[in-house]
């Protein structure tokens, strides 16, 4: 008998310490000063540059990209002096960057800059900076800036080039406007909620219609909408995944940005409210197998009752919503209340648990079909209605959700309705975290072996032939690997 609780409302812990603060500098039509040429002076110079400012160099011996970088700017000047820097040539500065190789003409040249009021720089002496250049990722007027604080240029680059293949060019187009319109928008729209709901609308078409340039025809739609008054409420059923929060969808990241209220399950994987807008709501309501759980008719009247309101809520479901995760009974709830719903799929813990272990399910010589079924009925026990002679079936991949308390049960019946002892069976736990721990048996061993294991967390259980043909090819592969190292 589960011990009933309430929903509960939830807070993020807020920000953690930051090794630094990312600020971003207007240089347009403002000077900056370069002294030296050592091996970075001259992709600094294009980035001030680049960024309108008006740079002046000073090099006595500069090097051929600094002799070239004057023809090369994209944006703003660039000046170049071939002679040693003076106090002087700092009047007026409002950013500095010292490229000395000798560490006494860095540390003059940053005294100098300090005392005329400029932003310091020292190429690749942190400790004589003011402000340190990450990683960029350009969608200008959109830039995205990374630091790892010095300690891995390299990383960073690598994040930078993730975010790059997650933002497309196109986004470039849809920032200018709203540079463009913004004006436009606050003065037609005085209250704080009106323009989150254009802004709002506008994202989601630029998301939806990246690859192409927004349109005076766009604005004039999206004022209409908003002029038409605030949508009413809605509800969205969230597939959050197993776990590893990188494989959710980018129409579940939308959803979660767009949330007034989300209501999660302990299942869920922290790290993926992260994603959700600060201002939204986060509230508990758990379901765990066994264990203490929200009653699902107390979770139906809140999400309606928050939706009725006029709240966007998201109801934020481990693995997909529409796989043993209750998803019929709140979207019956919605619709008998008159609640819009729709669905985001997920990855399922079985597709998750199959791709992070290599093995395929439905292996073409071993498998003719894959079936999901579930562990326990409402009162906790081995259901009285599965299909035993599937069970049975030598050419099925079965996966079993919710199995810990029937599994020794379950699998006794299987193997008496025709499935074979030595069928390869295996337990995952926690399935695409950090944590994921597997138990390999049969289906005659494997109920054993994960209560030897003693393990934690939500678990799913795969049988079948296919399994074993997994586990040779993934051996296979570790063979041919040793042999070629």
């Amino acid at each position: 008998m589960r011990t009933p609780r309430s929903p509960r409302e939830t807070r993020s812990p807020g920000l953690e310490p930051l090794a630094v603060l990312p600020v971003f500098v207007t240089l347009q039509g403002k000077r900056a000063v370069l002294a030296g040429a050592n091996g970075g002076a001259a992709w600094k110079v294009k980035l001030l540059a680049a960024a309108g400012a008006e740079v002046d160099v000073y090099a006595r011996e500069p090097t051929e990209e600094m002799r070239l970088a004057p023809a090369e700017a994209v944006a703003g000047r660039v000046t170049l002096h071939e002679r040693d820097w003076s106090p002087a040539d700092l009047e007026g500065a409002a950013f500095a960057i010292a490229a000395h190789e000798d560490e006494g003409e860095c540390a003059c040249f940053v005294a100098a800059a300090r005392q005329a009021g400029a932003i310091v720089n020292a190429i690749d002496r942190p400790h004589l900076c003011d402000v340190s250049f990450g990683a960029i990722v350009n969608r200008s007027p959109l830039v995205v800036g990374i630091s790892t604080e010095g300690a891995a240029p390299v990383f960073g680059q690598t994040v930078r080039a993730r975010i790059e293949a997650m933002l497309p060019a196109g986004f470039k187009a849809w920032v200018a406007a709203a540079r463009d319109w913004r004006a436009a928008v606050s003065a037609r729209y005085h209250a704080f909620a009106e323009r989150r709901a254009f802004w709002e609308r506008f994202t989601n078409l630029a998301f939806a219609e990246p690859d192409r340039a927004p349109v005076q025809a766009d604005l004039d739609a999206l004022i209409a909408e908003t002029d038409a008054g605030p949508r009413g409420g809605a509800v969205t059923l969230v597939g959050a995944g197993p776990g590893d929060a990188e494989l959710l969808t980018l129409k579940a990241l939308r959803a979660l940005r767009g949330a007034d209220v989300i209501l999660y399950d302990d299942l869920v994987a922290p790290e993926i409210l992260d994603y959700a807008r600060r201002e939204a709501r986060t509230m508990l309501v758990g379901k765990t197998g066994h264990g203490p759980s929200c009653r699902q008719d107390d979770i139906n009247a809140l999400m309606v009752s928050l939706a009725k309101s006029g709240k966007q809520v998201v109801r934020l479901k481990s693995g997909d919503p529409l796989v043993f995760g209750r998803a019929g009974e709140e979207i019956d709830a919605c619709r008998a209340a008159g609640i819009p719903v729709t669905v985001v799929p997920g990855v399922t813990a079985a597709q998750g648990a199959a791709a992070s272990l290599g093995l395929s399910l439905t292996h073409r010589d071993a498998a003719r079909r894959l079936q999901y079924v579930t562990g326990h009925d409402r009162r906790g026990a081995l259901p009285d209605d599965l299909n035993w002679a599937a069970l049975g079936d030598p050419s099925v991949t079965t996966v079993v959700y919710m199995p810990k308390r029937t599994l020794p049960a379950l699998l006794d019946r299987a193997v008496a309705e025709g499935l074979g002892p030595d069928t390869p069976a295996l337990a995952v736990f926690n399935a695409t975290r950090a944590d994921q721990a597997v138990v390999h048996g049969t289906a005659t061993t494997l109920p054993e072996r994960v209560a030897a294991a003693g393990l934690d967390g939500p678990a799913i259980v795969m049988v079948g032939d296919a399994l074993g043909r997994g586990a040779q090819s993934a051996a296979a592969d570790l063979e041919r690997a040793a042999v070629s190292g």
